[in-house]
């Protein structure tokens, strides 16, 4: 039986003041004292596509097949902090992504193009580029939650450069996932 090795494929946040800006928006929403479970500082990236557990010798096709994406380095301007699926039912606090995001699209659509080519079942849900920073667990103190969502929808974080993809292992752990580059193909 071959191992399964839980996969997804990330560009970073390459930008470290963005990153350092994301991690201080991520912990104002957690001393709202909401039931909120943060995504750990060296776990924040951007999820171009999310795979699951496929075989060891997949991941290596797929390693190859991401190999061969041309595409230009690009910057996102991270802006924004909302929530999925809406603000009356928050499950996922993410901040968003302006400009750049058309180029995060077309990137997410050839990496699809890629791993449903691999036989990787389709996403059920259409590619929205962001950056999830927390999950809502309950729903204590959600008012204060929501309140503060509200006052950063045009929080600033500023701009990233995006010269890479990842492929990622998620090793799931009981203080939390723990991730790995297993490749990564750098953009021209």
């Amino acid at each position: 039986m071959s191992e399964l090795i839980r996969t997804f494929i990330a560009v970073e946040i390459e930008n470290r003041d963005v990153l350092r800006k994301l991690i201080e928006i991520r912990d104002q929403l957690v001393a709202t004292g909401a039931d909120i479970k943060p995504v750990e500082d060296e776990n924040i990236h951007l999820t171009i596509r999310f795979i699951g557990e496929i075989p060891a010798g997949l991941v290596k096709t797929l390693c190859n097949e991401i190999n061969g994406v041309k595409y230009q380095v690009f910057q996102m301007h991270v802006k924004g902090v909302g929530v999925f699926p809406n603000i009356s039912r928050p499950r996922v606090l993410w901040a968003g992504v302006a400009e750049g995001a058309d180029k995060l699209v077309e990137l997410a659509k050839i990496v699809e193009t890629i791993v449903r080519r691999l036989g990787v079942p389709p996403e059920r849900e259409e590619f929205v580029p962001h950056i999830t920073i927390a999950r809502v667990k309950g729903s204590r103190n959600m008012d204060k939650l929501v309140k503060l969502v509200i006052n950063l929808a045009d929080m600033d974080f500023g701009y990233s450069n995006v010269t890479g993809i990842h492929v990622k292992k998620s090793v799931l752990t009981p203080r939390g996932p723990v991730y790995s580059n297993l490749c990564s193909v750098m953009l021209q």
